[in-house]
């Protein structure tokens, strides 16, 4: 019998160990029907082996992955009902773009007519029917991306696993292939699992994020949720820029916390149920601090004065580096919104960073 939908994969409790070295460490996970979902972490952190484990090139040291209500232990790869595409994009050079996306379904001995059907539709999918007589190396590499999808797809996967899927490609294609691939995916509803060292690219295109660390997830959510109110250190500063500063809990109140550090008081507008004289991390993005010449009204919390040290134009934002009495440097960020602003601040001007009560969060790991 099939699982709900909100558990159409499930991980459960699965180790992975590899000699004396253990790269996945009682992971739990379930993902819903229709969902993309990504793996995110730095080299070595156990992502890549958890895909391999659901692809079935790896098997579990213990633990369980069902899908759909059937458990995957000891089934080989070629019979499992999902698919794989990765960053390489493992095309065949010799065949066609029709042919490559042909070559999973004729081995499966599909009707030549399903098989022309079939290739025809994911050519449409990914737009590429003009190029159907070419072969990849006279594609872009965005275009030879997309092919390597089609063929995913063809066969009806019930899962898609993608491994680093847009690592081959640059900057701008890349950030361009983000979208075009999420909206594939959700026109296909077929559910998504990739792998990626990449924030951006995990930010852009999941639903929900597990970030990794040391073979175990530090934090699952959504990328607002991993963003705005990350649980560690390490997500805080993994996610996103951020700055960290380090302090001791003087309140601790259901609706708010005071937390005094070296170069200033932060009074944050959530309780922690801590304990009083605590060492935590105060975590505040850039864009969340303002910059003035002037000391702000609110002046005993939440702002400190400093000098610019460092500034770098980046167009639509200018970042700041701004050097607190401590000596500890705080990254500030400013749209620029208008062509000149009230205050053009440069280096060696002494500036107040300001922040509101909602904007930082209190770290207790």
């Amino acid at each position: 019998m099939a699982n709900d939908n909100t558990k159409f994969l499930q991980i459960k409790d699965v180790v992975k160990d590899f000699g004396g070295y253990r790269a996945v460490n009682h992971v739990d996970l379930d993902i819903a029907k229709g969902e993309i979902f990504a793996l995110l972490g730095s080299s070595g952190c156990g992502k890549t082996t958890l895909l391999r484990m659901l692809a079935g090139f790896e098997t579990p040291t213990s633990g369980q992955i069902i899908l759909n209500g059937v458990d995957l232990a000891g089934m080989p790869p070629y019979e499992r009902p999902l698919n794989m595409m990765f960053q390489s994009y493992a095309l065949f050079p010799h065949l066609s773009v029709w042919d490559n996306i042909a070559f999973g379904l004729r081995r499966d001995g599909l009707p030549a007519g399903q098989v022309a059907e079939r290739v025809d539709a994911m050519l449409k999918l990914v737009q590429l029917g003009k190029f159907a007589k070419r072969k990849p190396h006279q594609l872009s590499g965005g275009q030879q991306q997309r092919v390597a999808l089609a063929r995913s797809l063809a066969k009806q996967p019930q899962l898609l696993l993608l491994d680093e899927p847009l690592g081959a490609l640059d900057k701008k294609l890349r950030e361009q292939t983000q979208i075009e691939l999420v909206n594939i995916i959700e026109q296909v509803g077929v559910t998504c699992v990739m792998v990626t060292h990449d924030q951006e690219e995990a930010m852009t295109m999941a639903s929900r994020i597990a970030v990794m660390s040391e073979g175990r997830f530090l934090q699952v959510g959504s990328p607002g949720e991993i963003y705005e109110t990350p649980a560690t250190r390490f997500v805080a500063d993994f996610i996103g820029n951020v700055n960290l500063m380090d302090g001791t809990v003087e309140e601790d109140e259901p609706d708010h916390v005071v937390v005094a550090s070296p170069d200033c008081k932060h009074y944050v507008g959530h309780g922690i149920t801590g304990t009083l004289g605590m060492p935590v991390a105060v975590a505040l993005r850039p864009e969340k601090i303002h910059l003035s010449a002037d000391r702000p009204a609110h002046g005993d919390y939440n702002c400190v004065q400093g000098t610019v040290e460092e500034l770098s134009y980046f167009g639509s934002y200018t970042v700041y580096r701004v050097k607190l009495p401590s000596g500890q440097m705080l990254a500030v960020s400013q749209a620029n919104t208008s062509r000149q602003r009230e205050h053009d601040f440069t280096w060696g001007d002494q500036v107040w960073a300001h922040w509101s009560q909602t904007a930082h969060v209190v770290l207790t790991q």
